[in-house]
Formats: C-alpha cells, structure tokens, sequence
C-alpha cells in the first residue's frame, strides 16, 4: 500500500465507524502519522439507518465522506481496502490492496448483525447495518407492494404486504414506527387499489419487554404506542425459521415475504489475533486503556472492544456512545504519549438512550431524567440531529424532517434497481451490493 515515508510513528485505524472517525478527528496533527482504512470511502450514521429503509432519508443525508474529515490535517490519510489479517510479528496488517506496516494499530471494525448460526435466517431475513442494506429493504417493501396488485390471490397478497421485525431494542422499536407511519399516512395514496386494513406490521420479541436496556416506565410506554399506530408486538416470541415466505416461532406461523432481522449484532475481528484475546460475541478483549490482550501495541474501540469491568462485566454496550467516549480518551492517550505522560483509563459516562416510535411519540432516558411522549420526540430530533456529522448533513435531514412532518410525505419512494438477495445457485449476490455502495458513492 503506497502511503508517503515519514520520521513519524505511524498509527492505523481500521474503521471509519463512530469509533475511528472520532480516534481521528480527536488526535492533534503533527504528532503521529495517520492511516485511516476503511471499506467505503464514508462514514455512515447508523442511528437513521431506519429512515433510509423506509423513506425518510437520502442515503447521502447520512453519509460523511472520510477524505473531507482528514483532508486540513497533515500527515493524515484514507486508503480504501479491506483488512484480512493482523501479522503482529511483522507490524503489518494484510489488506485487499496490499500490506500497511504500523507502529500502532487501532481496531474500530464495528459490528454485523447476528443471526446466531441459522443459515436461512440470514439467506432469506434482511439486515440493515450499512446503507446498501438499508436501500435492499427499501427495494424490497416497495417492490412488494407492486406485486401485490399484481395478484389475485388474497392469502398472497396479505403476505407481499405484512412486514415482520424481529428484535424489540431501539433498531426494531423505531423501524416498526416508521412502518406504521407509512402504512397510515402515506401508502394508502400511492396504492389506492390496496385493502391496507390487510397488511399487518408485527414485532417479534423473544424476551419480556421491549427496550431491555430501559427502565419498565419507558418499555411500557414505546409498547402502547406501537400497539396505538397498529403495530402487532408479540413479546416472549422466538424466531424458530423463516423461508421467505412464512416464519416459523416458538408460538405461531406468520405469512410474510418481509422479514427484517434487528435482534442482535456480533463482531467480526481481522485474522490473526490471538485466541485469548477474542470473548463472547468475538469481541477483542481490552484492559482499562483499550490495549488489546496480550499486545502492546494494538488497541481496540467501540463495538469491537470488550472492557469488562464490575459494571460492565459483559463489556459496554455496543451502541455509540462507548465508541465515541473510547476513542476520545485513546485520542487523548496518544497526544500523552508523544509527550512523555502516564495514560489515563477510560471511565464510561452513561448519557442515557432513547427510541421513537412515530410522529410525536418516543421514549429518553437522558442523565437520569425520564421523558415521554412530544417532548422525548424533540430531544430526539435534536440530539440526533447535532449527532451528524458536517453541516450539510444536519441542513439537509432537518428540511427533510420539517417537509415530511407538515406534508404527511416521503418523496424518496423509489426502486433505483430492483432487491436481488441470491444468485440462481443460493449465494449472496455480492454484485448487488457493490453497486448499492457505488449508488451511495455517486449521490
């Protein structure tokens, strides 16, 4: 991999997630060169994922090119490849364009979703961690609905239209919100030929509540406003198989050709590392600083890190937060390094969650304060909205936001090219998704 020579220390960031962004934009130029790789050539804002999925959002309103993050820094740069194994002997990792020799290594890879082990699942389910997923379930609700008036047959055309979201936890809460937001208040005028009293919405959760990670209060209210827009949840209900037509649980069959899977992420480390160093979920155990186990030199952030703690035993939760504090605090570590001071652990600082479900209604626990309803909505929008990154971004999703909510409207209702989930022999067709990202590239 070709990066300029320099008397620097080279540092490299694998990941341009929440974690990697903030590590880069966090370290002081001057200090350290600084190799960020990544497979795509932005950084993506999952939190609004969903709305993308369903609509809301131009999948550039929540892209962030990495060039533009680095490019007033010296001594900065973005090489796009993927990473396929860490030769810790040699300093080295193995990317698909060649080796990158470094002197500190920091491991932001992120998270995939989990489909525990069921091949079916994930060959016939939809997952929405990166924006190509996110436009396939785009694709493919829109595509189902055409088909629906395609056909004649009642029991099929309920099926083209029910949509099943598995997973109770904030992805799932707020996808099923803005389903049912597009049920009732948009999709009725674009297929007026559609009985939309016929489609049903369900989600599947197999513990007892929604929103685990919230206090009762909160879960209680995000059930009753789902159950108020239409949303069937079914609480205690495991997903047993799905074959792309009907899914089976642990207590009914449900006809749907729309199976969206939120119930659980796993992480999926570069090649190389030590077994000792992997735990539960194949996240890299960390000590108090990020320093991966058993390394001097290698570091991990974010989903991909494991730092158990009396607190945490399971390690931090793996949303953005934990990546955001751990990269600042590494960021900081580093500028103490190159200036001969003792490094400081990192302390997690909870700032509480939050989940919306439709217009006007959502749940936030914030720093001890509980709220509910069109507040918890507001701060919603605001904190989501300060969370993006550039301007641009921000300006764009807040005109979106405001035309969509006076209008009733999503005018991104478009199949640019239509859902191939297989090819002809039952893989997944990787071609598909290569020219999703290249879409994204080009808006």
């Amino acid at each position: 991999m070709n990066i300029p020579y320099s008397d620097r220390k080279r540092i490299v960031v694998v990941g341009g997630g929440f974690g990697g962004l903030q590590f880069t934009k966090n370290l002081p130029a001057g200090m350290y060169q600084v190799v960020l790789v990544d497979r795509n050539n932005y950084h993506c804002f999952q939190p609004l994922l969903y709305q993308v999925a369903t609509s809301g959002l131009d999948p550039a309103s929540i892209a962030f090119p990495l060039r533009k993050t680095l490019r007033n820094k010296d001594e900065f740069y973005f090489r796009i490849a993927e990473v396929e194994e860490v030769l810790s002997d040699q300093n080295t990792i193995r990317t698909s364009t060649g080796d990158l020799t470094y002197d500190y290594l920091v491991l932001a890879t992120g998270s995939a979703t989990n489909f525990f082990g069921n091949d079916k699942l994930e060959q016939n389910g939809m997952a929405m961690k990166n924006i190509p997923e996110a436009l396939n379930i785009r694709s493919l609700l829109l595509q189902n609905f055409e088909k629906a008036l395609l056909t004649d047959d009642l029991k099929e055309r309920e099926a083209l239209m029910n949509v099943v979201i598995v997973g109770g936890g904030p992805t799932g809460v707020e996808l099923a919100g803005a389903i049912a937001e597009l049920k009732r208040h948009v999709l009725p005028s674009d297929y007026p030929d559609l009985d939309f009293r016929r489609m049903r919405i369900q989600l599947l959760e197999a513990g007892e509540a929604l929103l685990a990670g919230m206090n009762k209060a909160s879960s209680s209210k995000a059930l009753r406003y789902l159950r108020d827009i239409g949303v069937e949840v079914w609480l205690k209900t495991a997903v047993e198989a799905y074959d792309g037509k009907a899914i089976n649980t642990n207590t009914k069959t449900l006809p749907a050709r729309t199976m969206i899977w939120a119930a659980g992420v796993h992480c999926k480390p570069p090649k190389g590392l030590d077994a000792e160093a992997l735990v539960k979920n194949q996240r890299i155990a960390v000590d108090e600083f990020n320093r991966v186990k058993n390394y001097e030199n290698v570091f991990a952030v974010g989903d991909a890190a494991c730092m158990e703690s009396d607190a945490f035993p399971n390690g931090h939760p793996m949303v953005a937060q934990p990546a955001i504090q751990q990269a600042k605090n590494l960021a900081k570590n580093f500028v103490r390094e190159y200036k001969g001071k003792e490094w400081k652990p990192f302390k997690y600082r909870d700032l509480g969650s939050m989940a919306t479900i439709g217009r006007r209604k959502a749940v936030a626990e914030i720093i001890g304060l509980k709220m509910q309803g069109a507040f918890a909505w507001l701060v919603w929008l605001f904190v989501h909205l300060m969370a993006l990154v550039g301007f641009r971004n921000r300006l764009v999703v807040f005109v979106n936001w405001s035309y969509n909510f006076i209008n009733y409207n999503r005018d991104i209702r478009l199949i640019i090219r239509p859902f191939e989930p297989t090819t002809s022999n039952g893989e997944h067709n990787d071609k598909f998704e290569n020219s999703a990202a290249a879409e994204v590239k080009a808006e």
